[in-house]
């Protein structure tokens, strides 16, 4: 059962729910928070959702909600990434939603912009740039191609799917009806949960914009997945499972034809931030030509 901070009866709901995963990362949770509360647009909520932590992150969500009536915490056991974000899904009331992993932090102006962003476009979704920092906010070599601004078309949307910045879910702001209406979690059984829930909500979104500006501050944390000794199978499994959503995506949007390759080519360059191409080219290979 959740333990969960619950809103005063009658309180008006935020326009914004930021949710927060927090498990073993009490060294990198109180910046995280600081550069939530400190967010020039002021009108959201931000859920902490402790997942069971060990450490003494419980006790530093609770004194951030005890400072800040912004804050609710949800405590419950330990199930992973997606059952907090679903937890934090669970409890939102805004109109609005926005994931922050609890090792990063945002600028100041992040969700301001994203807002105006959706507001002055009508998009359903709102993507910004982001930059790969060590621990001491020292910018790292840049992993990723850096995103260009503007209004976006499905099929734009789609050409860019292998690129972190599409795939992640913690530079976005998405629509809450959206999701609501269409049932729309997080789903524990894949690797990558983030790209699934993405490629699914790609295809309910009906507009989509992108700022060019970092908002985001990505820490190269040495104990997180990305850096960590992956399982060359549950990599590869993980790559297969996102293939029929995919080519489901390339239907819809009339180009699926002649598009079989590229996929082909995008589970590779996914899979190529766990391991060496090389074994995963090969299985890869293997697998999509058994089917």
């Amino acid at each position: 059962m959740n333990n969960v901070k619950r809103a005063p009866e009658g309180e008006k709901a935020p326009l914004l729910s930021i949710i927060v995963p927090v498990y073993k990362v009490e060294n990198y949770l109180p910046k995280c928070i600081d550069s939530i509360l400190a967010q020039t647009f002021t009108d959201f909520e931000l859920i902490l959702v402790d997942d069971g932590s060990p450490d003494d992150c419980p006790a530093l969500c609770d004194a951030a909600a005890e400072k800040d009536a912004r804050v609710r915490v949800i405590h419950q056991k330990n199930g992973g990434l997606s059952a907090a974000r679903n937890a934090g899904l669970d409890a939102a009331r805004g109109a609005w939603i926005g994931f922050v992993d609890s090792d990063d932090y945002i600028a100041p102006e992040m969700y301001e912009v994203l807002y105006q962003a959706v507001q002055s476009t009508g998009a359903d979704l709102a993507l910004c740039d982001y930059a790969e920092v060590d621990e001491a906010g020292t910018p790292c070599p840049q992993m990723h191609v850096s995103l260009s601004g503007g209004e976006l078309t499905g099929q734009e949307l789609l050409k860019r799917a292998s690129g972190l910045m599409v795939q992640l879910a913690w530079n976005k702001l998405y629509r809450r009806s959206l999701l609501m209406n269409a049932g729309l979690w997080f789903t524990r059984e894949v690797y990558n949960e983030d790209q699934l829930f993405n490629v699914r909500y790609f295809r309910l979104a009906k507009a989509y914009t992108a700022l060019a500006d970092p908002g985001y501050y990505y820490i190269q944390n040495p104990q997180s997945l990305l850096h960590t000794n992956a399982d060359l199978s549950k990599v590869v499994n993980s790559r297969l499972q996102m293939f029929p959503h995919y080519k489901q995506m390339l239907s819809e949007l009339g180009i699926a034809r002649g598009n079989q390759l590229r996929l082909y080519h995008t589970l590779i360059a996914q899979s190529e931030r766990f391991m060496p191409a090389g074994p995963v080219q090969t299985l890869l290979k293997r697998r999509t030509q058994s089917k």
